[in-house]
């Protein structure tokens, strides 16, 4: 294990306007000592996923409020498959019921935090289940 800082990329994928939850995890994140680059509002996944390549992330973290997380996140996966980042942890946040969260577990979403989950538990999963890349 090295002692390189966690670099994790926070999203707001597809049409949703509100961002203050991921914001609130983008801070969390910052205070734990991890490296965080928030991309803002309206991303697309395409843009998503070059921002982690580009910035060589270990994590991306998803906000999703927008009721649109059937079609997104999969398709965020599907182009990090293309793009060879089968290494990089995806964590999912925001209004998803429970009865997708089994499909998009499948996709390849590592964890989904549902509202009203504490920071607390999101660093703990982060930092137990990324891998961590060689200097």
């Amino acid at each position: 294990m090295t002692d390189r800082r966690l670099r994790i990329l926070v999203a707001k994928p597809g049409l949703d306007g509100h961002d203050r939850g991921a914001k609130i995890i983008a801070r969390a994140l910052r205070d734990a000592g991890m490296e965080v680059i928030y991309t803002g509002l309206r991303q697309t996944p395409e843009q998503i996923v070059n921002a982690a390549l580009q910035e060589d992330v270990d994590c991306i973290g998803l906000s999703i409020l927008s009721g649109a997380h059937n079609v997104i996140l999969p398709r965020v996966m599907q182009l990090l498959k293309q793009k060879e980042l089968d290494d990089v942890l995806v964590l999912a946040g925001g209004i998803i019921p429970e009865q997708d969260i089994p499909a998009l577990k499948a996709c390849g979403i590592s964890e989904i935090f549902l509202p009203g989950t504490s920071t607390e538990p999101i660093i703990a999963y982060i930092r137990s289940h990324v891998r961590q890349k060689a200097l």
